[in-house]
């Protein structure tokens, strides 16, 4: 467990620094191929097994720049009111580490693909904070690294390390906001809030499937404090690669906490990378952190220049969904929410959730429900972001409607939640591998009450007397005999039936 630094009051650090953010949000795109080669761009392969001279970066092999890569950066540019540039290279970024091949990553540096733009994130309140984007640049992703042996999963301490390069070459976009200033007490709320709406953007554009359990959005949050009255920015610091909305919000404010009590002891900061420890809710030191100079850019001599045409450009601007803000304004108006339900919907991650569900073929009502109530407990009891559950909406839609055909019980429905939860398959996979469809067989059924019936002489006599209350026993016998795989109402119906009611 990290161990955890002296930390300020939080209402005393507002007094005394006004904080500044810069969040960068990297992106992987869920294209069929990698950044710069032909292989596949698939999460869970057998390590090392989607790999090739390009992405292992052998002498001689050469790079192509991944077309819908492009075509992806430019919608998300276009998306985040940001401009196209008219021409634009990759460079070469060079720095040593062992799940990095090449010993450079090939990125963008001055010259990025998008830039200029800003993105109005709705805050829990109901106000609007306009983030300012700086620019968003290509580039593809690392190895990974796998530290064996350790308590923490971190290098320090493990026994040896594993090298995994299907990552490798994998296509990014690095989303990079201008300085944040402005948010005061509300910082830690505003990253937050803004990478969620970043999420949802990026969700809605079909580019990733966003997924920060599996990092395929990752945020690398920097940090730093002016004193008040004061201009110039602080020393910051960058947590690196934090993977929960949460666990955004809880790194800036940790950090607010540990700058103010370190510069009002007298110390100073060190500019280095921090990691986040989710069980503690503190950060760690990394490495010092590096500035551009460092890192060595250069054009890189093996990718032609990129310059989209300006039609090009009108052309994918045509292709832009609805964007999340504007579908919330017409979900609620066709599903009749007040302000503050819609608030709360999306607070909890769950109206693009729902919406989803609804276009998949859910009444909106069952879909509401869905993510609401049940899946909602299972994302608080498995400790992760509502939109971050192993199950998509259409998987919702799908068990919406398998319980709309009288094939599952709601109680049946929420087993084959669960196992689509656990990786057990689509829905009708699981109800099928688990045996739990409805028994709509009247002869099984009828089987079933018929021993309910005899088992409960006293029972079935009170029904014959006109006593109807009383089939509710005989209806909880044959649930539980049929673990609960029948329809209680059709039960009932033919108890009532058979005791001549």
């Amino acid at each position: 467990m990290t161990a955890v630094a002296e930390i300020m009051d939080y209402d005393e650090v507002l007094a005394r620094f006004d904080p500044v953010l810069g969040l960068e949000v990297h992106v992987e795109l869920s294209t069929k191929t990698k950044m710069f080669c032909g292989c596949a761009n698939a999460f869970g392969a057998e390590p090392n097994t989607q790999v090739c001279p390009v992405c292992l970066g052998l002498p001689g092999a050469l790079p192509a720049v991944n077309g819908k890569a492009v075509e992806a950066a430019i919608r998300i540019g276009l998306a985040l009111n940001c401009q196209v540039a008219e021409w634009c290279r990759f460079a070469r970024k060079n720095y040593f580490y062992p799940d990095m091949p090449k010993n450079f990553q090939t990125s963008q540096y001055d010259e990025p693909i998008v830039f200029d733009g800003h993105l109005d994130v709705v805050l829990d309140d109901g106000e609007t904070f306009r983030v300012d984007i700086e620019r968003a640049h290509m580039e593809e992703d690392t190895g990974k690294s796998l530290h064996m042996g350790g308590a923490t999963g971190r290098i320090h301490g493990a026994d040896y390390s594993l090298l995994d390069y299907n990552r490798a070459g994998v296509p990014l976009i690095e989303i990079v906001t201008k300085p944040i200033t402005g948010a005061g007490e509300r910082a830690p709320e505003v990253a937050r809030a803004y990478v969620a709406a970043l999420r949802d953007l990026l969700r809605a554009l079909n580019v990733s499937d966003v997924r920060m359990d599996q990092g395929s959005l990752r945020c690398d949050a920097n940090v730093s404090l002016m004193p008040k009255g004061t201009t110039e920015f602080g020393t910051r610091t960058e947590t690196k690669n934090v993977n929960s909305l949460r666990s955004v919000e809880r790194a800036v404010r940790y950090e607010m906490q540990r700058h103010a009590a370190v510069l009002t002891s007298g110390g100073s900061i060190l500019q280095e990378t921090r990691h986040f420890d989710e069980s503690s809710g503190s950060t760690s030191a990394g490495r010092p952190k590096e500035t551009s100079e460092d890192y060595r850019y250069f054009p890189e001599p093996d990718l032609v220049p990129i310059a989209p045409s300006r039609e090009w450009v009108d052309e994918l601007s045509k292709t832009l969904p609805e964007l999340p803000w504007e579908r919330r304004k017409r979900a609620q108006e066709e599903w009749g929410l007040s302000d503050e339900e819609l608030r709360d919907l999306v607070n909890a991650g769950a109206l693009e959730l729902i919406a989803e569900t609804v276009e998949a073929g859910a009444a909106p009502g069952d879909a509401r429900s869905w993510w609401v109530a049940y899946l909602s407990q299972q994302a608080n009891t498995r400790g992760v972001e509502l939109a971050d559950l192993a199950i998509t909406p259409k998987q919702v839609a799908r068990v919406a409607a398998l319980v709309g055909e009288g094939k599952l019980t709601n109680k049946l429905a929420r087993q084959v939640v669960d196992g689509v939860l656990d990786g057990e398959g689509e829905p009708d996979e699981v109800v099928a591998a688990r045996g739990l469809e409805v028994v709509s067989d009247d002869s099984a059924l009828q089987k079933a009450i018929d021993e309910a019936l005899a088992a409960q002489p006293d029972i079935a006599e009170k029904i014959r007397g006109g006593k109807v209350q009383a089939a509710g026993a005989v209806v909880g016998s044959v649930m539980k005999a049929t673990k609960g795989q029948a329809d209680a109402k059709r039960v009932r119906e033919l108890v009532l039936k058979a005791c001549g009611q």
